[in-house]
């Protein structure tokens, strides 16, 4: 049964993925901004704090805290960077988004695509020295969350096609990469959370997936694009509903990434085809660092979500009009 997060029980997660660290993709410089890995945290507490109030007024009622090298683990303190912080700092930004009224939630990614924030050990993938880190990381982490009833462990994109920019490509074989999904699965439900993946593996491999993929794994699939008729019939779209046929619980994902409308067509999309029982909330992903510098996006991907539950739930959030509360000089 799946512990509430964000609310009573029965209340649906409205989340938001909410980077601290963000070393989780390549380990050189990419095509794409802020993705190469930097030995500084690209996060700055001042809009950190701006953000969380705006995601309030908003109605997001639950935050994935994406953590990589962004804590100073007191288990793993090699795993830090400049400006990495304190698991103190970070107990205190958890207290505040709980009295805002926002759950927080765990999030480390364990898929080697998106795995730089480990360091060196990104590159010892499925040896002893890689579970005894995963087994840290995990135990620290719920530990500093407060016990939480949910552990997002990512486990993404991990392909060859992913990974042709980097200087060093990792993928596991079918066999042990199941196995090391499930040892991931047991260390999170050791410390009593859920555990909670994105659900991309089923693209490629659907009958792999439903054969292997415990249905105590709550998932998270996603699409990005505007839902086109075309775009329904592809696997991506396709899988919310394959999910849903074979009793998977659901947190559908959207984002601001590649065009606005997505959030709310994911929500309208999956509202009509999620059972009420299995559908336990949305994620909104904007993927952008926590940087004054994508303010405007991660304001705009909060209102995406207030915007979609007006139009779809009738919950009507109304973040105040702009002016010194969320603009204050710095």
């Amino acid at each position: 049964m799946m512990a509430a997060a964000g609310g009573a029980d029965g209340e649906l997660m409205w989340a938001y993925l909410l980077h601290l660290g963000y070393n989780m993709w390549g380990d050189k410089p990419g095509h794409a901004e802020y993705t190469g890995a930097s030995r500084a945290l690209r996060c700055d507490e001042v809009f950190w704090d701006e953000l969380v109030a705006f995601l309030a007024e908003c109605g997001v009622n639950t935050c994935v805290v994406d953590l990589g090298e962004g804590v100073a683990y007191r288990s793993r303190p090699e795993l830090a960077v400049e400006g990495s912080w304190s698991p103190e700092r970070l107990e205190s930004k958890l207290g505040a988004m709980r009295a805002a009224g926002i759950t927080p939630v765990p999030k480390l990614n364990f898929s080697a695509c998106h795995d730089e924030w480990m360091g060196e050990y990104a590159r010892c993938v499925s040896t002893k020295r890689y579970y005894d880190l995963c087994r840290d990381v995990v135990d620290e982490a719920c530990e500093l969350f407060g016990r939480p009833a949910l552990f997002h462990i990512g486990m993404d994109e991990e392909t060859y096609g992913h990974q042709k920019d980097y200087s060093c490509a990792v993928v596991r074989g079918e066999d042990l990469w199941w196995h090391d999904f499930y040892y991931l699965v047991d260390l999170v439900e050791k410390n009593g959370a859920r555990a909670w993946a994105w659900s991309d593996y089923l693209w490629d491999h659907p009958d792999t997936f439903l054969r292997k993929m415990p249905r105590g794994v709550l998932q998270s699939n996603w699409y990005y694009g505007r839902f086109t008729p075309s775009e329904l019939e592809g696997p991506e779209i396709k899988s919310y509903r394959i999910l849903e046929d074979n009793g998977y619980d659901q947190v559908p994902a959207g984002s601001n990434w590649s065009c606005s409308e997505n959030f709310g067509r994911t929500v309208g999309h999956c509202k009509n085809l999620i059972s009420p029982g299995h559908l336990k909330g949305f994620l909104q992903a904007p993927w952008k660092p926590t940087l004054l510098d994508r303010k405007y996006r991660h304001f705009e991907a909060a209102d995406l979500v207030a915007q979609a539950k007006r139009d779809f739930y009738g919950q009507e959030n109304r973040p105040q009009p702009y002016g010194e509360n969320l603009y204050a000089k710095r």
